[in-house]
Order: C-alpha cells, then structure tokens, then sequence
C-alpha cells in the first residue's frame, strides 16, 4: 500500500496523471475500509489533473473555432473539439465509475460521503461542458442529483467544514453555469457564507485555513453575480 501511494506521488510530479490514477485505483482497490485523506487529497488531485488538459483544449479550440479570421476552419476545428469532448467525457466516466463503484461504498463518515458525492456531481458537471443534446441534459441532472445527496449528506457537518464548503461553492456554480440560474446560485452561495459567519469563532488554525480560501471564492462569485442581476434589471 506504502509502495502505491508513493508511486502515485512520483506520478504526480512525472505529470503522469494517467498511471497516477491507475496507481490510486489499485490503492482504492486493495483498502478494507475506505482511504485516510491523505489519500482522498490525492484522489483528488489525480482526478483534476486528468482531464484538466482536456478541459483547457476544448476551451481553446473552441475560442479559435469562434473567431472570424478562421471562419474557413471553422468545420475542422469543430470535428477536433468534438475529438477532445469525447475524451473528456471518456476520461470523467472513469472517475465517476471509481468514485460510485468503488470510494463510496466503503465511505462510513459523513465527510468522506459528501467529498465523494460533491465528487461524482462535479465530473458530471466537467462532462457537461463540452456536452450537447440529450447527452447535456443526461449529465445535467445527474449532477444535480449527486449535488443534492451531497447536500443532505452533510446536514451535521459544521458550516465551516471545508468540505461543505467546497459543496457549496461547486453547487452554486452549477446553478449559475449550466441552470442559467444566478438567482439560485447565489441563494446557496450566500445560505452558505452566514452559516459559516455565525460560527466562525469556533474555528481552530487549521479550520480556519482550509475554509477561508474557500468562503473568499464564494464572496467573490456572490459580488459578481449579484452585480450581474444588478446591471440585468437595470438594463430593463
């Protein structure tokens, strides 16, 4: 086990992001109960980076497939963007299928259910950015549904737990980015924010650490957005 979890790390610094998640599904794999969080941190840093090329592609390609200057290319670029759709979405399969066949059977707390249930729905989300048609719909509402068991799942966690938090902010940007729906995203991101306030003060160092990156992220989406529906309405 030692041996695998250090090969993952030596994967991740070779940038060799496929056999780190092969690594860590062994790792997964061979685990009677479910992984310390050092290995979840792993997981998800493994998972991130898998596809985080694929993401930047069809971004990119998409970009260039937008421009006028290159309106003759406009049909290859499309056929090449659709190429790196497909292997993304191929790619955030194989971590769905790890995280909900595998992770989060043998997950017994409730922050490791949210971490992987928040899990599922963001790769869900990933896959629906470079999706269309029925298969954009398909991931949508499957991200909504694991965002939700998500969200239940944590009802006990503290408000400021890191992983809540985490939620919180994916489950926003989700309303806000494929439900076009500012109004709702900013309902959770703020539900959220005055959760964490109230308790703020009972936080240790190391709460506080790892949940105030995440409740300046959700201030800063809850300005633009509001922002946003300011400039809407003044624009009617």
């Amino acid at each position: 086990m030692e041996a695998k979890i250090f090969m993952a790390r030596v994967a991740d610094q070779a940038e060799r992001y496929v056999d780190m998640v092969d690594f860590l599904e062994q790792i997964v794999d061979d685990s009677e109960g479910d992984v310390n969080t050092d290995v979840r941190n792993l997981l998800s840093v493994g998972f991130k980076n898998l596809i985080s090329g694929q993401r930047s592609a069809w971004k990119t390609v998409q970009a260039i497939e937008q421009n006028k200057k290159y309106a003759d290319y406009q049909s290859d670029c499309e056929s090449y963007r659709g190429k790196i759709g497909e292997e993304l979405a191929s790619n955030c399969e194989k971590v769905i299928n790890i995280v909900k066949d595998k992770c989060l059977q043998k997950a017994q707390e409730d922050e490791a259910k949210v971490f992987y249930l928040k899990m599922i729905g963001d790769y869900y989300r990933y896959t629906a950015e470079s999706a269309t048609g029925d298969q954009l719909a398909a991931v949508t509402e499957n991200a909504l549904k694991y965002y939700d068991e998500a969200t239940k799942a944590g009802d006990n966690l503290k408000p400021y737990n890191s992983t809540k938090l985490g939620l919180a902010l994916n489950f926003s940007v989700f309303y806000y980015e494929l439900k076009n729906d500012s109004s709702k995203a900013c309902s959770i991101a703020e539900e959220s924010l005055n959760g964490a306030k109230e308790k703020i003060d009972e936080m240790d160092n190391e709460e506080a650490r790892d949940a105030l990156s995440i409740i300046e992220l959700l201030k800063e989406n809850l300005d633009l957005w509001k922002e946003e529906e300011a400039n809407g309405d003044d624009d009617e």
